[in-house]
């Protein structure tokens, strides 16, 4: 008789409405665990679901048990950051018959001082190929594919979109990878992560300081993202950036009213009438730049 898998240890892929998700991102392909179907389930994810934290300046907080994401990502057709996104996909994926690790990674951006460890990646293995791929299916920006974990990886592209991938050893010995980014700089680190594996209950304290700590940018303004194959929107207080894979962008300042039509025009996230009235008047301190993300 087989003992049955301590329930703290897995991602609660029984429980979810897996037809729901996958018409949610509209994915209809084969559900079998390959690298093709992650493939297509990663480019659907990433480009179907917005990033948003809006719950939190809403005053009503994020929470990560299942029904609540499924309710929120796919019955309610909102969006989410990285502990909702990747909760969501890790349940997908242990649904599907993927095997996978999850970890967490330190959000960079080029800062030269010590982030901490607040955004969630998976490490994923498919029934088909001996290789370990990164799904950053959490950040809101990509990669639109998964990222083969290679420590010759360097300088590849997903889609039209440019990005490196460079591994180093840590203090002691372990695995240290830092993906870069394209943009108007140049490239810029953009997060760090180790392989050590983490589970639901670690990501449970990391979303507890990211949701209500004051020192989280998260807790202090909007921050929304929407990425196509094409275009990354950024909506960080009232500046909305559009960025372009050559590393263009355009930037404009909005007024507080114009935020609802612009999240459900742009964003593709519309709120009731109460919750656009009540972020309109929201006291949140204006954007505090683009580089001040901790997730």
């Amino acid at each position: 008789m087989t003992t049955p898998a301590d329930p703290t240890y897995t991602w609660l892929g029984e429980e979810l409405d897996l037809d729901a998700y996958l018409a949610r991102i509209g994915f209809a392909g084969d559900r079998t665990p390959t690298l093709a179907t992650l493939r297509a389930l990663v480019r659907a994810h990433t480009t179907a679901i917005p990033f948003e934290n809006l719950e939190i300046i809403l005053g009503r907080g994020i929470a990560l048990d299942l029904e609540t994401v499924q309710d929120k990502l796919i019955r309610r057709r909102r969006g989410g950051y990285c502990y909702e996104n990747v909760t969501l996909f890790a349940a997908a994926l242990e649904r599907l018959g993927f095997e996978f690790t999850a970890m967490s990674g330190r959000v960079t951006r080029g800062a030269t001082t010590l982030r901490p460890a607040t955004h969630s990646l998976l490490r994923v293995a498919t029934a088909d190929d001996d290789r370990h791929w990164l799904c950053d299916v959490g950040y809101g920006a990509g990669p639109l594919e998964p990222v083969e974990l290679a420590p010759d990886r360097g300088e590849f592209r997903a889609g039209a979109w440019r990005f490196r991938l460079d591994r180093q050893l840590d203090a002691v010995g372990g695995e240290l990878w830092t993906l870069y980014q394209f943009g108007k700089d140049g490239f810029v680190d953009r997060h760090t992560f180790a392989t050590t594996p983490q589970y639901r209950v670690d990501f449970a304290v990391g979303n507890h300081f990211v949701s209500t700590s004051p020192r989280s940018p998260f807790t202090m303004r909007p921050f929304v993202q929407r990425f196509h194959a094409d275009v990354h929107h950024q909506l960080d207080g009232t500046t909305w950036t559009t960025d372009y894979p050559d590393g263009t962008d355009e930037v404009r300042e909005l007024e507080a009213g114009e935020l609802p039509k612009v999240l459900a025009e742009v964003f593709d996230i519309e709120l009731d009438e109460a919750d656009a009235a009540r972020l309109i008047r929201a006291d949140w301190p204006a954007a505090r730049g683009r580089g001040g993300l901790a997730t």
